[in-house]
């Protein structure tokens, strides 16, 4: 086993299972994907640290705990096709693209989504589709999802995300408030749309026609 690899093993077992991080798939999934690959050279030394890490404009790499508790919330079984909003380095989109079917996801900096489709690539990872675009719009040709991730604060769920969420589907997002950010989870069930928040958390914020 590489440094890396065991480095991998002891952040879930001690930064996920032991904070209630339960869904199997996505601890396997987070064990499989190689967070080192997704950071700058400069930061790889801190590529397991239970912490956000900067990637370059102005934007972070999630801490591993958000990003398995983002993808726990979301309950994929492995069919879906899921609306990413917010690439970043690609390291998320690399977790979802092992636990669905499909994932669509969306970056503004063009930079970013350079970096993501490289790393993307250099795993073999095919079953993303990555757009350049304002992710707070989503993306309403490829509608409905079976689940939408956000990985940036917004005043409230974007209305047009929530309009291509397909019914019995869930969207995670961080909803931004004046202290600290509250990890949402919103579910439809036919024409109602119900809201759980599973705790405080701190995110970029989303910048679009329907964030900030």
């Amino acid at each position: 086993m590489t440094d890396f690899a065991a480095r991998r093993a002891q952040m879930v077992e001690r930064q996920l299972r032991r904070r209630g991080i339960e869904d199997e798939r996505v601890l396997a999934a987070m064990e499989a994907v190689p967070r080192e690959r997704f950071v700058p050279a400069r930061a790889r030394h801190r590529a397991y640290a239970d912490s956000a890490l900067p990637i370059g404009a102005e934007q972070t790499i999630s801490q591993p705990w958000i990003v398995a508790a983002i993808c726990q919330a979301l309950e994929l079984g492995g069919s879906e096709r899921v609306l990413e909003i917010g690439t970043g380095s690609g390291y998320s989109t690399a977790v979802l693209a092992r636990l669905a079917a499909e994932v669509v996801s969306v970056e503004r900096h063009e930079e970013l989504a350079r970096g993501a489709r490289e790393a993307l690539a250099g795993l073999g990872i095919a079953n993303v589709e990555l757009r350049v675009g304002d992710g707070s719009l989503g993306v309403p040709e490829r509608a409905p999802f079976g689940a939408i991730a956000v990985h940036a604060s917004a005043p409230e769920a974007p209305p047009a995300l929530v309009e291509q969420l397909a019914d019995g589907g869930r969207l995670v997002v961080p909803i931004a408030a004046d202290s600290v950010d509250a990890l949402t989870v919103l579910r439809r069930r036919g024409d109602r749309v119900e809201a759980e928040s599973l705790g405080p958390c701190r995110f970029v914020p989303l910048i679009g026609e329907e964030g900030f």
